[in-house]
C-alpha cells in the first residue's frame, strides 16, 4: 500500500493543493522511508540538538531500528575526539536506562571532497573512511528491496559521497534523510545549516541518492524543560538529558532531529513536494545545488511539519516505566 501511494504521489505531484508548485498533503507514507527502515545517525556534535536522544527513544518504542551512529566533524564541531565522547557517552547513559538495540558509535575523519579538474562526479578521488564503510556495510547487510537504511545526516555530505564513489550501488540500498539549509518556497537552499560544508559532496549525493530534503525547522527548546525532566521516571538518560539541556541552541536552524522525525514519527510531515537539484548554471564552490520542484525527481522536499508533536512523542516516552525495564 505504501509503495502504491508514493507512485501515486507522482501523479498528484503536478496538481497543488496549496498552490506551491507540486505539494501534496502528506504524511510519513509519502516519502520513501517510514518508522520501519534501519536507520544510521550521521551528526558531527552531540550537544546542540534533540536528535540522538528522540533516535534511541524512538528505536525503543517502535519507531526506526537504529543500524549505526557515524560522527564525524565539521567548521562548527572541529573535535573528533570530542563529538565522539558526547555520542558515546549517550549511548552509555542510553544503555544503562535499559535501552536496547543501540550501536556503538564510529568515528570517522576526513575533509571535504576535491572537485576533480574534469569536474566529473566520478573522477572524484574518495577516501576511504570509517563512515563511507559503515554505510555501505550495514546498507548490504540491512536493507531490502522494500526497507532501504535511511541514512539521516545532519552534517555534510562527505560520508554519504565517499560511500557511494566506494560502492556506486550504495545508493540502490540508501536513502539519505538530510537536515540541510532551508526550504524558501518554492525551493531547496543547501546552505547553513550543513549544506556549505562540502558543496562538491552535496553536487554528488543530490545527483546520485534518493534524498528527503528537511530545510524545515522548528524551536526545539520548548521540547525539553526541567520541570517535565523532575516529574518522569528517573534515569540515566533523564539525567544525561537535564544535564544537557542548557547546552541546545536556541536558534531554529539548530534542531536537527527535524530529519529522524520527519518519517520516524507519523504525521509529523505534513507536506512534501518532490524536487531535483538544478544543475544548470553549474557547480557552486559554497553550497550545494538548489532543488526546484519537479514531479519526477529524486528528492523529496518537505515544506511543512507539525512542530508540536515533536514534543508529544518525547514525553511520552519518557513517562513510559516499560521502556525502560532491565
Amino acid at each position: 500500500m505504501r509503495r502504491a501511494l508514493l507512485a501515486l504521489s507522482a501523479v498528484l505531484a503536478t496538481s497543488s493543493v496549496s498552490g506551491c508548485g507540486g505539494t501534496l498533503d502528506a504524511g510519513s507514507d509519502l516519502l520513501p522511508v517510514d518508522e520501519g527502515n534501519p536507520v544510521i545517525l550521521y551528526q558531527d556534535d552531540w550537544s546542540a540538538d534533540w536528535l540522538g536522544e528522540y533516535a534511541v527513544l524512538l528505536a525503543n518504542s517502535g519507531g526506526p531500528p537504529l543500524a549505526g551512529i557515524v560522527v564525524n566533524t565539521s567548521p562548527y564541531w572541529m573535535d573528533l575526539n570530542a563529538n565522539a565522547s558526547g555520542w558515546s557517552n549517550l549511548v552509555a547513559a542510553a544503555r544503562a536506562s535499559g535501552l536496547k538495540n543501540i550501536p556503538d558509535v564510529t568515528p570517522s575523519a576526513g575533509g571535504p571532497l576535491t572537485r576533480p579538474a574534469d569536474g566529473q562526479i566520478d573522477s572524484t578521488v574518495a577516501t576511504d573512511s570509517a563512515g563511507a564503510q559503515l554505510i555501505v556495510r550495514v546498507s548490504r547487510q540491512r536493507a531490502t528491496a522494500s526497507r532501504p537504511v535511511a541514512v539521516v545526516s545532519a552534517t555534510s555530505f562527505t560520508e554519504l559521497a565517499n560511500a557511494y564513489l566506494m560502492d556506486p550501488t550504495v545508493v540502490e540500498r540508501v536513502v539519505v534523510v538530510a537536515a540541510a539549509g532551508s526550504y524558501q518556497a518554492p525551493n531547496g537552499v543547501l546552505d547553513g545549516p550543513n549544506g556549505d560544508m562540502d558543496p562538491w559532496a552535496d553536487w554528488i549525493v543530490t545527483q546520485r541518492f534518493r534524498l528527503v530534503y528537511v530545510g524545515t525547522w522548528y524551536d526545539q527548546t520548548g521540547d525539553v524543560t526541567p520541570a517535565q525532566l523532575a516529574a518522569v521516571p528517573q534515569n540515566a538518560l533523564v539525567t544525561w538529558m537535564a544535564n544537557k539541556q542548557s547546552k541546545i541552541i536556541a536558534q531554529t536552524t539548530a534542531s536537527d532531529q527535524v530529519a529522524l522525525l520527519s518519517f520516524a514519527l507519523p504525521m509529523f510531515t505534513t507536506a512534501v513536494v518532490k524536487a531535483s537539484p538544478d544543475i544548470s548554471s553549474g557547480f557552486d564552490s559554497t553550497q550545494g545545488p538548489k532543488l526546484v520542484p519537479d514531479p519526477a525527481g529524486n528528492t523529496w522536499m518537505l515544506t511543512q511539519i507539525d512542530a508540536p508533536l515533536a514534543a508529544a512523542q518525547l514525553w511520552k516516552m519518557l513517562g513510559d516505566p516499560s521502556l525502560f525495564a532491565p
